[in-house]
């Protein structure tokens, strides 16, 4: 059979490309935390037994494992999002909200999102902030996407993003990997000793650095 005659292989829920979210706002993200223990990054900076800079090693270890967070695209520690969606980009029936490319986990048995809830602003003057029965909606870990059955009829028409999604990316297993630890450890030494943006001298990446340790385990986004 032709593919125009499957409406492009469009079975089930629609196929989206590009992605149909119109932004994403991060709101909420573990800042205290550690991921990198005191006694690694005292090893790996030959401090040893000096805890004299506890304090400071602990706010640079946030700082590392947050860049190591934000460079994978994936999530060390739990991580909430909130997603915007404009009414004239969702079609078909179910819907497909898509979730951004930062939820994605390889774990299968932690694969996926929790979904926190689904929201949209009603047609009310002023408009209402109404949430979605969750018995409508679930989450589609196939397709990083939640399944709606339909639009509310009161969705409100005149705003640019009525229908939002709130979301927790899980924990990911690959935080105890220890080529992403040594990637950490690597970026925490160089944080450390480079306390300034500007240098004097002309510095160059190290072979098997930071970015060769992680470069496996970046998502490749289409």
């Amino acid at each position: 059979m032709p593919v125009d005659q499957l409406g492009y292989l469009n079975i089930g829920a629609p196929t989206r490309n590009p992605f149909n979210y119109e932004k994403i706002e991060q709101i909420a993200r573990d800042n205290a935390t550690a991921w990198l223990t005191l006694a690694e990054i005292r090893q790996q900076l030959n401090l040893f037994d000096d805890t004299s800079q506890d304090t400071y090693l602990s706010g640079l270890e946030i700082a590392t494992r947050q860049a190591i967070e934000d460079y994978l695209g994936m999530s060390i520690f739990a991580t909430s999002y909130r997603v915007y969606y404009n009414s004239a980009s969702l079609y078909g029936t179910p819907l497909s909200l898509d979730l951004p490319e930062v939820s994605q986990n390889n774990s299968t048995p932690a694969s996926g999102v929790t979904i926190t809830n689904v929201k949209y602003w009603n047609d009310a003057t002023p408009p209402v902030l109404t949430t979605v029965d969750s018995a409508t909606y679930y989450y589609d870990n196939s397709g990083n996407k939640v399944v709606l059955q339909t639009l509310p009829s009161d969705l409100n028409s005149n705003m640019t993003s009525p229908v939002m999604c709130e979301y927790v990316s899980p924990v990911n297993p690959i935080a105890a990997y220890q080529v992403i630890k040594q990637a950490g450890l690597l970026l925490f030494t160089h944080l450390y000793n480079n306390r300034s943006d500007t240098t004097d001298g002309n510095s160059k990446l190290i072979p098997f650095g930071v970015a060769t340790l992680l470069r496996s385990y970046k998502p490749l986004v289409m």
